[in-house]
Protein backbone atom coordinates (compact mmCIF):
# COMPACT_ATOMS: atom_id res chain seq x y z
CA UNK A 1 0.00 0.00 0.00
CA UNK A 2 1.48 3.39 -0.77
CA UNK A 3 1.11 6.93 0.95
CA UNK A 4 -2.07 7.54 -1.91
CA UNK A 5 -3.69 4.56 -1.05
CA UNK A 6 -3.37 5.21 3.29
CA UNK A 7 -4.94 8.71 2.76
CA UNK A 8 -7.65 7.41 0.48
CA UNK A 9 -8.36 5.43 3.56
CA UNK A 10 -8.12 8.06 5.91
CA UNK A 11 -10.17 10.16 4.12
CA UNK A 12 -13.31 7.27 3.65
CA UNK A 13 -12.71 6.75 7.47
CA UNK A 14 -13.18 10.45 8.27
CA UNK A 15 -16.49 11.27 6.04
CA UNK A 16 -17.94 7.80 7.42
CA UNK A 17 -17.41 8.50 10.77
CA UNK A 18 -18.56 12.26 10.46
CA UNK A 19 -21.84 11.16 8.37
CA UNK A 20 -22.53 8.21 11.23
CA UNK A 21 -21.64 11.31 14.29
CA UNK A 22 -24.37 13.99 12.49
CA UNK A 23 -26.59 11.43 12.06
CA UNK A 24 -26.75 10.24 15.77
CA UNK A 25 -26.20 13.87 16.82
CA UNK A 26 -29.62 14.43 14.59
CA UNK A 27 -31.19 11.57 15.61
CA UNK A 28 -30.19 12.01 19.68
CA UNK A 29 -31.86 16.00 19.27
CA UNK A 30 -35.06 14.79 17.86
CA UNK A 31 -35.36 12.12 20.41
CA UNK A 32 -34.40 13.46 23.75
CA UNK A 33 -35.54 16.97 22.82
CA UNK A 34 -39.41 15.45 23.57
CA UNK A 35 -38.21 13.82 26.78
CA UNK A 36 -36.32 17.07 28.21
CA UNK A 37 -39.67 19.24 26.88
CA UNK A 38 -41.60 16.94 29.54
CA UNK A 39 -39.42 17.61 32.82
CA UNK A 40 -39.10 20.75 31.76
CA UNK A 41 -41.37 23.89 33.28
CA UNK A 42 -43.32 25.08 30.67
CA UNK A 43 -42.35 28.81 29.91
CA UNK A 44 -38.66 26.92 29.31
CA UNK A 45 -39.53 24.64 27.05
CA UNK A 46 -37.45 26.30 24.24
CA UNK A 47 -34.44 25.35 26.20
CA UNK A 48 -35.03 21.42 25.90
CA UNK A 49 -32.22 21.01 21.98
CA UNK A 50 -29.71 22.66 24.81
CA UNK A 51 -28.59 19.59 26.32
CA UNK A 52 -28.61 17.06 23.38
CA UNK A 53 -26.79 20.04 21.72
CA UNK A 54 -24.28 19.97 24.93
CA UNK A 55 -24.12 16.34 24.86
CA UNK A 56 -23.40 16.20 21.22
CA UNK A 57 -20.79 19.16 20.89
CA UNK A 58 -18.54 16.90 23.12
CA UNK A 59 -18.72 13.79 21.31
CA UNK A 60 -18.18 16.12 18.44
CA UNK A 61 -15.08 17.19 20.35
CA UNK A 62 -14.28 13.73 21.49
CA UNK A 63 -14.29 12.90 17.82
CA UNK A 64 -12.24 15.42 16.37
CA UNK A 65 -9.47 15.77 18.95
CA UNK A 66 -8.80 11.76 19.01
CA UNK A 67 -8.68 12.32 15.51
CA UNK A 68 -5.98 14.67 14.92
CA UNK A 69 -4.19 12.93 18.22
CA UNK A 70 -4.32 9.59 16.31
CA UNK A 71 -2.69 10.96 13.14
CA UNK A 72 0.17 12.84 14.83
CA UNK A 73 0.82 9.68 16.77
CA UNK A 74 -0.35 10.97 20.67
CA UNK A 75 -2.39 10.10 23.32
CA UNK A 76 -4.22 12.26 25.83
CA UNK A 77 -4.45 10.05 28.53
CA UNK A 78 -7.23 8.59 30.63
CA UNK A 79 -9.62 11.87 30.58
CA UNK A 80 -10.33 11.80 26.74
CA UNK A 81 -11.31 8.08 27.28
CA UNK A 82 -13.49 9.28 29.80
CA UNK A 83 -15.04 11.88 28.21
CA UNK A 84 -16.04 9.46 25.13
CA UNK A 85 -17.48 7.20 27.40
CA UNK A 86 -19.06 9.36 29.45
CA UNK A 87 -20.64 11.41 26.60
CA UNK A 88 -21.75 8.12 24.42
CA UNK A 89 -23.55 6.97 27.87
CA UNK A 90 -25.33 9.93 28.39
CA UNK A 91 -26.15 9.84 24.47
CA UNK A 92 -27.31 6.02 25.53
CA UNK A 93 -29.36 7.01 28.43
CA UNK A 94 -31.11 10.31 26.70
CA UNK A 95 -32.39 8.21 23.72
CA UNK A 96 -33.75 5.38 25.46
CA UNK A 97 -35.06 6.90 28.59
CA UNK A 98 -38.19 7.32 27.32
CA UNK A 99 -38.85 4.18 26.25
CA UNK A 100 -37.51 2.78 29.13
CA UNK A 101 -39.83 4.58 31.53
CA UNK A 102 -42.34 3.69 29.31
CA UNK A 103 -41.42 -0.10 29.55
CA UNK A 104 -41.21 -0.20 25.75
CA UNK A 105 -38.29 -2.89 25.29
CA UNK A 106 -38.79 -2.47 21.42
CA UNK A 107 -38.28 1.16 21.89
CA UNK A 108 -35.26 0.85 24.06
CA UNK A 109 -33.52 -1.60 21.48
CA UNK A 110 -34.62 0.90 18.47
CA UNK A 111 -33.41 4.40 19.95
CA UNK A 112 -30.35 2.16 21.57
CA UNK A 113 -29.34 2.03 17.89
CA UNK A 114 -27.53 5.49 17.21
CA UNK A 115 -25.94 5.81 20.43
CA UNK A 116 -24.02 2.74 20.56
CA UNK A 117 -22.97 2.75 17.09
CA UNK A 118 -21.65 6.44 18.03
CA UNK A 119 -19.62 4.86 20.55
CA UNK A 120 -18.35 1.73 18.90
CA UNK A 121 -17.81 4.29 15.77
CA UNK A 122 -15.65 6.23 17.85
CA UNK A 123 -13.53 3.79 19.64
CA UNK A 124 -13.47 2.25 16.01
CA UNK A 125 -12.28 5.26 14.41
CA UNK A 126 -9.61 5.89 16.91
CA UNK A 127 -7.90 2.36 16.42
CA UNK A 128 -8.15 2.72 12.38
CA UNK A 129 -6.64 6.13 12.79
CA UNK A 130 -3.59 4.83 15.29
CA UNK A 131 -3.40 1.47 12.94
CA UNK A 132 -3.10 4.16 9.85
CA UNK A 133 -0.53 6.52 11.78
CA UNK A 134 1.27 3.73 12.53
CA UNK A 135 1.05 2.50 8.60
CA UNK A 136 2.24 6.17 7.64
CA UNK A 137 5.15 6.25 10.01
CA UNK A 138 6.47 2.46 9.13
CA UNK A 139 6.23 3.27 5.04
CA UNK A 140 8.00 6.56 6.01
CA UNK A 141 11.00 4.01 7.47
CA UNK A 142 10.58 2.31 4.76
CA UNK A 143 11.03 5.06 1.90
CA UNK A 144 14.32 6.30 4.30
CA UNK A 145 15.66 3.19 4.44
CA UNK A 146 15.20 2.82 0.61
CA UNK A 147 16.91 6.01 0.24
CA UNK A 148 19.42 5.49 2.39
CA UNK A 149 20.52 2.27 0.54
CA UNK A 150 20.11 4.43 -2.82
CA UNK A 151 22.62 6.92 -1.02
CA UNK A 152 25.23 4.09 0.08
CA UNK A 153 25.00 2.44 -3.49
CA UNK A 154 25.75 5.96 -5.17
CA UNK A 155 28.71 6.30 -2.37
CA UNK A 156 29.81 2.73 -3.54
CA UNK A 157 29.67 3.62 -7.38
CA UNK A 158 31.45 6.77 -7.07
CA UNK A 159 34.16 4.98 -4.95
CA UNK A 160 34.35 2.28 -7.52
CA UNK A 161 34.62 4.88 -10.04
CA UNK A 162 37.37 6.63 -8.80
CA UNK A 163 39.35 3.57 -7.59
CA UNK A 164 39.09 2.30 -11.70
CA UNK A 165 39.81 6.37 -13.20
CA UNK A 166 43.34 5.99 -10.31
CA UNK A 167 44.00 2.38 -12.22
CA UNK A 168 43.56 3.67 -15.88
CA UNK A 169 45.58 6.72 -14.55
CA UNK A 170 48.61 4.65 -13.47
CA UNK A 171 48.26 2.41 -16.65
CA UNK A 172 48.22 5.54 -18.72
CA UNK A 173 51.32 6.43 -17.03
CA UNK A 174 53.21 2.89 -17.58
CA UNK A 175 51.96 3.26 -21.41
CA UNK A 176 53.50 6.59 -21.53
CA UNK A 177 56.93 5.63 -20.36
CA UNK A 178 56.99 2.53 -22.42
CA UNK A 179 56.11 4.44 -25.77
CA UNK A 180 58.10 7.71 -25.11
CA UNK A 181 59.26 7.29 -29.36
CA UNK A 182 55.57 8.01 -29.91
CA UNK A 183 55.49 11.37 -28.32
CA UNK A 184 55.62 13.95 -31.14
CA UNK A 185 53.15 11.97 -33.11
CA UNK A 186 51.10 12.24 -30.20
CA UNK A 187 51.89 15.78 -30.06
CA UNK A 188 50.62 16.36 -33.79
CA UNK A 189 47.18 14.23 -33.10
CA UNK A 190 46.94 16.41 -30.15
CA UNK A 191 47.07 19.44 -32.58
CA UNK A 192 44.97 18.33 -34.63
CA UNK A 193 41.75 17.37 -32.15
CA UNK A 194 42.81 20.90 -30.67
CA UNK A 195 42.12 22.33 -34.00
CA UNK A 196 39.24 20.36 -34.79
CA UNK A 197 37.39 21.23 -31.42
CA UNK A 198 37.60 24.58 -32.27
CA UNK A 199 36.33 24.69 -35.72
CA UNK A 200 33.29 22.22 -33.91
CA UNK A 201 33.25 24.73 -30.99
CA UNK A 202 32.96 28.03 -34.09
CA UNK A 203 30.53 25.85 -35.50
CA UNK A 204 28.41 25.27 -32.40
CA UNK A 205 28.36 29.41 -31.66
CA UNK A 206 27.17 29.89 -35.30
CA UNK A 207 24.43 27.62 -34.87
CA UNK A 208 23.59 28.88 -31.88
CA UNK A 209 23.69 32.54 -32.72
CA UNK A 210 21.36 31.26 -35.95
CA UNK A 211 18.65 30.17 -33.21
CA UNK A 212 18.94 33.59 -31.00
CA UNK A 213 18.33 35.34 -34.62
CA UNK A 214 15.55 33.50 -35.47
CA UNK A 215 13.69 33.50 -31.90
CA UNK A 216 13.65 37.13 -32.04
CA UNK A 217 12.68 37.09 -35.82
CA UNK A 218 9.37 34.78 -34.30
CA UNK A 219 8.94 37.30 -31.12
CA UNK A 220 8.98 40.06 -33.33
CA UNK A 221 6.35 38.09 -35.52
CA UNK A 222 4.30 37.14 -32.78
CA UNK A 223 4.55 40.74 -31.19
CA UNK A 224 3.30 42.31 -34.57
CA UNK A 225 0.68 39.67 -34.79
CA UNK A 226 -0.66 40.17 -31.27
CA UNK A 227 -0.32 44.19 -31.94
CA UNK A 228 -2.35 43.51 -34.88
CA UNK A 229 -4.99 41.27 -33.53
CA UNK A 230 -5.33 44.64 -30.34
CA UNK A 231 -5.94 47.25 -33.28
CA UNK A 232 -8.71 44.76 -35.06
CA UNK A 233 -10.67 44.07 -32.29
CA UNK A 234 -10.30 47.81 -31.20
CA UNK A 235 -11.50 48.74 -34.94
CA UNK A 236 -14.09 46.44 -34.17
CA UNK A 237 -15.01 47.80 -31.19
CA UNK A 238 -15.27 51.39 -32.43
CA UNK A 239 -17.34 50.21 -35.02
CA UNK A 240 -19.72 48.36 -32.98
CA UNK A 241 -20.00 51.21 -30.91
CA UNK A 242 -20.65 53.30 -34.08
CA UNK A 243 -23.24 51.00 -35.32
CA UNK A 244 -25.14 50.76 -32.39
CA UNK A 245 -24.98 55.02 -32.08
CA UNK A 246 -26.46 54.54 -35.88
CA UNK A 247 -29.13 52.62 -34.47
CA UNK A 248 -30.12 55.16 -31.12
CA UNK A 249 -30.31 57.72 -33.84
CA UNK A 250 -32.29 55.99 -36.85
CA UNK A 251 -35.61 56.66 -35.96
CA UNK A 252 -38.67 59.15 -35.86
CA UNK A 253 -39.30 61.71 -33.43
CA UNK A 254 -41.45 60.79 -30.56
CA UNK A 255 -44.51 61.99 -29.05
CA UNK A 256 -43.50 60.78 -25.38
CA UNK A 257 -40.72 60.99 -23.22
CA UNK A 258 -38.82 58.11 -23.34
CA UNK A 259 -37.33 56.30 -19.86
CA UNK A 260 -34.14 58.34 -18.81
CA UNK A 261 -32.08 55.51 -19.15
CA UNK A 262 -33.02 54.89 -22.30
CA UNK A 263 -32.75 58.92 -23.29
CA UNK A 264 -29.48 59.43 -22.05
CA UNK A 265 -27.82 56.61 -24.24
CA UNK A 266 -29.69 58.51 -27.06
CA UNK A 267 -28.53 61.86 -25.72
CA UNK A 268 -24.79 59.95 -25.20
CA UNK A 269 -25.07 59.00 -28.93
CA UNK A 270 -26.15 62.24 -30.08
CA UNK A 271 -23.31 64.08 -28.40
CA UNK A 272 -20.89 61.03 -30.05
CA UNK A 273 -22.11 61.79 -33.38
CA UNK A 274 -22.31 65.49 -33.44
CA UNK A 275 -26.37 65.79 -33.93
CA UNK A 276 -28.26 68.57 -32.88
CA UNK A 277 -29.68 69.39 -29.15
CA UNK A 278 -33.10 69.70 -31.45
CA UNK A 279 -32.96 66.15 -33.45
CA UNK A 280 -31.56 64.59 -30.02
CA UNK A 281 -34.97 66.33 -28.43
CA UNK A 282 -37.02 64.92 -31.11
CA UNK A 283 -35.74 61.37 -30.38
CA UNK A 284 -35.93 61.30 -27.00
CA UNK A 285 -39.49 63.09 -26.25
CA UNK A 286 -37.68 65.14 -23.36
CA UNK A 287 -37.47 68.77 -23.37
CA UNK A 288 -34.66 70.93 -25.03
CA UNK A 289 -33.17 72.64 -22.04
CA UNK A 290 -33.09 68.94 -20.53
CA UNK A 291 -31.55 67.79 -23.31
CA UNK A 292 -28.93 70.84 -23.92
CA UNK A 293 -28.39 69.99 -19.59
CA UNK A 294 -26.86 67.12 -20.56
CA UNK A 295 -25.10 67.60 -23.81
CA UNK A 296 -23.66 70.60 -21.00
CA UNK A 297 -22.90 67.63 -18.58
CA UNK A 298 -20.87 65.21 -21.43
CA UNK A 299 -18.80 68.01 -22.70
CA UNK A 300 -17.39 69.63 -19.27
CA UNK A 301 -13.77 68.62 -18.55
CA UNK A 302 -12.91 65.78 -16.18
CA UNK A 303 -16.48 64.16 -16.82
CA UNK A 304 -15.40 61.28 -19.71
CA UNK A 305 -17.56 62.98 -22.20
CA UNK A 306 -19.26 61.61 -24.96
CA UNK A 307 -17.12 58.72 -24.57
CA UNK A 308 -17.65 57.12 -21.42
CA UNK A 309 -21.83 57.41 -21.89
CA UNK A 310 -20.88 55.96 -25.18
CA UNK A 311 -19.14 52.42 -23.48
CA UNK A 312 -22.08 52.06 -21.46
CA UNK A 313 -24.61 51.79 -23.78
Amino acid sequence: MNAAQIRSAERALSVGTWLIVAGAMLYSILTVTPLAAEHTPDEWDWTAPILPLVVDAAVVIVVRLDAVLARLGGHGGRWPVVLRWMTGCMTLALNVADSALMKDLVGVAVHAVAPLLLIVTAETGLAYRRAIAAAVTALEERQQAEREARRQAAREERETAARMAREEREHAALLAREQREHEAALAREQAEREERARREERVERERREREREQREQERQTLEQQAQQRAEDEKRKRAEKARLERAALLDGPPVNSKLPEDHARRIIAAAVAEGVSVRRAADLCGWSVGWVSARYAEHREPGTGGAELAIANL
